[in-house]
């Protein structure tokens, strides 16, 4: 699975690193903090889907959304109790 993330705002990176270490430790997985993104290879394994260091050409789409999915859903749960926990707080 390559890594092709690109930030529209490319400051907001280390944010989005800094909020998935926080989501997928909080979920029970060990998030290494120098290499947030490896949570994936224990995701994957986790849901049974065969990901290894380098090229997964041979992965369906079925299977790396089992382990972005699990990932990507979190953080936007996450991110949405954020927003409504701002907007109560400015009431």
């Amino acid at each position: 699975m390559g890594n092709n993330n690109h930030y529209l705002v490319p400051e907001a990176k280390e944010g989005m690193q800094k909020l998935k270490e926080k989501v997928m430790a909080e979920q029970g997985y060990n998030v290494n903090p120098e290499q947030p993104n490896d949570v994936k290879y224990e995701v994957a394994e986790e849901v049974g889907v065969p990901l290894k260091k380098g090229y997964n050409g041979d992965m369906t789409a079925k299977e790396a959304g089992k382990i972005g999915g699990n990932i990507g859903g979190n953080m936007v749960k996450e991110m949405i109790q954020m927003a409504e926990q701002s907007l109560t707080n400015k009431k």
